[in-house]
């Protein structure tokens, strides 16, 4: 699987054909396990800025490790969405029983899942790497990314204290139903500071009636949200909130670039949705593990 734009699509439709190379792949081995308040979206903006925008340009990216192995099938899709922000085709996790868990309640038949061979998905023995990067995720702090690129990546302690207008938590990769249980975490019992504007557009219908169920979006708007469509909204630059220029905000979004999210005079911080969550109840970025406790 993997993503083009509109301008090869118009190629697709007319032709009926695209080029592609078949791309290595590229391992990135994570050791250890996150610490809490640390997410797969620190994971991803940490590699950002290790490998830069096109670190992995045209290359598959394989994430194995003991601390993907313990995510939550919606976090390890976090790490295959961003795959893209370090020029990756795609981003791959060999499936186990967390991902036959998601699907049988994804509701995917049950004889699917029983003709679903694990083996064959996984990487082969010996396989030939690119290139192998091995990281320990014990050690990973909070991520923040400074505008306008994710390869703008640092620990949040790096900017911490930056006031901000608006939290934003929303697109595909920082508002599914994880990542609002996530914001949740640090938001119950807590209100947004006063002149911060905490924005959220679920990823999903699905996942927004599931947060509703349960009453996490309940605590979000608790605590003083603005619930928006479950749509791209600001992420994509369009919709009632995109951002004014003069803006100052920190958002669970992938890309930050100058005037994608509104006016080019914005200026926006990339973070996980628990920093997210933790900068709107400070009125500044703020390192969510203080919250925690």
């Amino acid at each position: 699987m993997f993503g083009i734009g509109a301008t090869e699509m118009a190629g697709v439709l007319a032709t009926g054909e695209i080029w592609l190379r078949v791309p290595h792949t590229i391992r990135i081995d994570w050791s250890g396990r996150l610490a809490d308040g640390v997410t797969a979206k620190d994971m991803m903006l940490f590699l950002c800025a290790r490998l830069g925008m096109g670190g992995a340009r045209y290359e598959a990216v394989e994430y194995t490790g003991n601390a993907v192995a313990a995510l939550p099938m919606q976090e390890r899709m976090t790490l295959a969405n961003m795959s893209a922000e370090i020029g990756a085709q795609t981003g791959l996790i060999a499936p186990d029983g967390t991902t036959m868990s998601w699907l049988a309640q994804a509701g995917v038949p049950q004889d699917v899942l029983d003709a679903i061979d694990l083996d064959h998905w996984r990487g082969d023995e010996g396989a030939a790497y690119l290139e192998t990067l091995r990281l320990d995720a014990t050690t990973l702090p909070p991520q923040v990314a400074a505008p306008h690129s994710p390869a703008n990546s640092a620990p949040v302690a790096d900017s911490a204290g930056q006031p901000i207008d608006v939290a934003y938590l929303g697109a595909c990769t920082g508002a599914k139903l994880e990542d609002l249980r996530l914001a949740a975490r640090v938001l119950r019992g807590r209100r947004v500071a006063a002149g911060v504007s905490l924005q959220v557009a679920p990823a999903s219908l699905r996942d927004q009636r599931q947060a509703e169920r349960e009453g996490t979006l309940a605590v979000l708007r608790d605590a003083g949200a603005l619930l928006l469509p479950n749509a791209c909204n600001a992420c994509a630059g369009y919709g009632p909130t995109r951002f004014a220029a003069g803006t100052r905000a920190i958002a669970s979004t992938a890309r930050n670039f100058a005037g994608r999210m509104g006016d080019a005079g914005s200026q926006v911080w990339l973070a996980s949705p628990m920093t997210v969550a933790a900068s709107a109840v400070s009125g500044r970025i703020a390192d969510p593990r203080e919250m925690l406790a």
